[in-house]
């Protein structure tokens, strides 16, 4: 007997501020994997374009399946405004600053490029105050403080010239801290689940990205990958369908600030697996950046948490909603 799919239902995840900490430090943690990954997956698909599609396509699909799992009756009830905004975070989330950011990477410094990146929880923090009406504190202020230390120490951009390069990676980032913002605003007033926006982040962002390929010449490269290029294509798919998954939920229940700053632990993770894999152990001064970016990122926390308590925010574990938003 075929199962009504209007009837199936994700898992329950609580609505609370301690559980948007929660799933943004999954966040951060799924990212720290995938940024080491990715070191490894390019080797097999040289051209950036043809792995970031296909790598988008993997996460697209799966979050679509999961749409058509449990959110089917709410996908039929969006309207012009509601389409429009998924249309719009296709755009400055799930392709141009993709293609942005790899063409400036082909052009920049691999300092400046990694620096320029980092820097978006500081984009988002600026952002967030005037168009979401975001608080920052002087104690809020001095953990960006931190975290941009400790930035400056484990991806010092000594030797940094700024060409056109740095230019697109800048371009790409502030449109990621762009899209922050509009998915904070969509996912914090209730307008759509967290799955049905990732979904369509992802879903209008690869028909972007595949009408880029064809335009440029280069969809024949898909052809060419052999068996190794597809494992670490669906391997790395997978786990960038967990990051916009965890990470849109996350900025479904904290504010935009507080998930992007705790994203920045993802850097940490990287480290860790970088010395118990290939053993490249940091250096000293790096060991120092590190500790400043999991300070940061502890206070960060600290201060979320206090202030949810304070304007009696649930606590974990009450007012659970669909896994999916």
């Amino acid at each position: 007997m075929t199962p009504d799919l209007d009837r199936l239902r994700l898992p329950r995840i609580p609505s609370s501020a301690n559980w948007g900490a929660g799933l943004a430090l999954a966040t951060a943690t799924i990212s720290g994997v995938a940024i080491y990954l990715n070191a490894f997956a390019v080797r097999q698909v040289p051209d950036p374009a043809v792995y970031t599609t296909l790598k988008n396509g993997v996460a697209a699909l799966a979050l679509l399946a999961l749409v058509g799992i449990g959110a089917r009756a709410e996908v039929r009830s969006l309207r012009g405004r509601q389409w429009a905004a998924l249309v719009v975070l296709g755009l400055i989330g799930g392709s141009v600053p993709f293609l942005l950011f790899f063409t400036g990477l082909a052009q920049a410094t691999a300092p400046g490029a990694a620096f320029i990146h980092k820097t978006m929880f500081v984009w988002v923090a600026l952002l967030a105050v005037p168009l979401l009406g975001e608080r920052l504190g002087w104690v809020q202020v001095a953990a960006l403080g931190l975290l941009l230390a400790g930035q400056l120490v484990v991806a010092a951009p000594s030797g940094m010239a700024w060409s056109s390069g740095e230019t697109l990676i800048a371009a790409g980032t502030l449109l990621w801290s762009l899209e922050v913002i509009v998915a904070r605003r969509l996912l914090g007033s209730g307008v759509m689940s967290s799955s049905v926006a990732a979904a369509g982040r992802m879903g209008f962002g690869m028909i972007v990205l595949l009408g880029y390929l064809a335009f440029s010449g280069r969809l024949g490269g898909m052809a060419d990958l052999g068996a190794a290029g597809w494992a670490w294509v669906i391997v790395t798919g997978l786990l960038l369908t967990g990051f916009v998954a965890t990470w849109y939920a996350a900025l479904r229940r904290a504010p935009a600030s507080v998930v992007s700053s705790i994203l920045v632990v993802g850097a940490v993770v990287t480290a860790a697996l970088q010395a118990f894999g290939p053993g490249v152990v940091p250096q000293p001064a790096a060991l120092g950046g590190y500790a400043l970016l999991a300070a940061g990122v502890a206070l960060v926390i600290v201060l979320h948490a206090r202030r949810g308590t304070r304007s009696g925010v649930p606590a974990a574990g009450a007012a659970p909603v669909n896994a999916a938003g």
